[in-house]
């Protein structure tokens, strides 16, 4: 005969008297681990230790046949240490001298009369722009033709500093510019917002229903993907969005047109065939502002990081939590799966704060200590 099934209000009193018992247990342990915090301060030990938390697992685990029960524990346990880990580095406070060996603070941006910044580009172009709307009309600025050609100019001491498309509010991040600030010994000091509004140049005289042939920055030209499809035209990608205006003033070709600003009409005498024929109307472009100098301001607001991860359950989750616990907010995250490396991952996440913050130093910290090729991108 089956054995008869106990009342349901009575199965969750007896499980919330074992979550009372977990709870106090959880508290128990936390104490054990403050204490044990002190002590490896004491010896000098690392607080996260990955090999001892897997003999731990392997140990909560074994001799136990249910699979479920197994995954369980395993979920369970990886929780708790990760939270056990948070909670030593809140208690140790242990001085971060990776911030302070590689970044100054100071009041506010350097400029002198002579200072030189370098952007992507052409006069007219949207770069031009931002470096114009952050440094002021006066600033001594010049355009080079691609992204790494910034950084270079920026390492071989051309330039002070340096403007680069980022992120685009239609169109997502900018390919190739995180690899830039990941290859270069470069940092991101300040960003800046640019409103785009794509128009669709000719040459004087041209029309149109002419056009075959469309030029831009690839982003612009995602930009503005169902006006083109309308079209029905070939749409080319060249470096920005200003040297495709440059080409077609150039070539004076009537099939031919560019999607460029307004502005690089004026300057290359172009006929405006069309206006704001980007998708999204509030299209926005954020760049930053790079240096050689590892600086931040005191006014800085947003901390960009980078890292590697494996691809494991609960990793991503482990980490982001280290700016849960000490009350930061998450603005952006990006992955990108990295090269020769299947099922591997780099993370670009931005984080709001300052380096200087000590909730900021500790997630940091704590971060750099379980993840590989981790790197402070800019404070800013």
């Amino acid at each position: 005969m089956d054995k008869k099934l106990r009342d349901v209000d009575e199965i969750r009193d007896d499980i919330k008297d074992i979550d009372y018992k977990i709870a106090e247990l959880f508290e128990k342990r936390m104490g054990f681990a403050a204490e044990l915090a002190l002590s490896k301060k004491a010896a000098g030990a690392s607080i996260y230790d990955k090999n001892r938390e897997d003999e731990k697992l392997a140990d909560i685990t074994k001799n136990r046949s249910n699979p479920f029960i197994v995954k369980g524990l395993e979920e369970v346990f990886i929780q708790m240490m990760s939270i056990s880990r948070k909670y030593q580095y809140h208690m140790v406070h242990q001085r971060d001298r990776y911030i302070e060996n590689y970044f100054t603070e100071v009041p506010e941006l350097v400029m002198f009369p002579d200072t030189r910044v370098v952007y992507s580009g052409v006069p007219g172009s949207y770069s031009e722009m931002a470096c114009e709307k952050f440094f002021g009309v006066d600033v001594d600025h010049y355009g080079v033709v691609n992204f790494k050609d910034v950084a270079m100019a920026l390492n071989e001491g051309e330039a002070d500093y340096g403007v680069l498309p980022i992120e685009n509010s239609s169109a997502g991040d900018v390919t190739g510019v995180y690899d830039i600030l990941l290859e270069n010994d470069v940092c991101m000091v300040g960003e800046v917002f640019v409103k785009v509004e794509h128009c669709l140049l000719g040459c004087p005289g041209s029309k149109k229903e002419e056009v075959e042939v469309v030029y831009s920055h690839p982003q612009g030209l995602m930009q503005c993907a169902p006006y083109l499809e309308n079209m029905d035209v070939k749409n080319v990608s060249v470096e920005n969005t200003a040297i495709a205006a440059e080409k077609i003033a150039k070539e004076k070709d009537p099939s031919h047109a560019a999607i460029a600003s307004r502005r690089a009409a004026e300057i290359y005498g172009l006929e405006i065939l069309d206006t704001g024929i980007n998708f999204e109307k509030n299209n926005v472009t954020r760049f930053v502002i790079l240096s050689k100098k590892r600086q931040y301001t005191q006014d800085a607001s947003k901390i960009s990081i980078s890292f590697s991860l494996l691809h494991e359950s609960g990793t991503l989750y482990n980490i982001l939590s280290h700016f849960l616990y000490n009350d930061l907010n998450l603005s952006h995250i990006e992955s990108v799966p990295l090269p020769d490396k299947q099922w591997e991952y780099r993370f670009y996440i931005d984080i709001s704060g300052n380096l200087h913050d000590p909730a900021v130093k500790n997630a940091l910290q704590g971060v750099r200590t379980e993840v590989a090729d981790f790197k402070i991108l800019g404070n800013y």
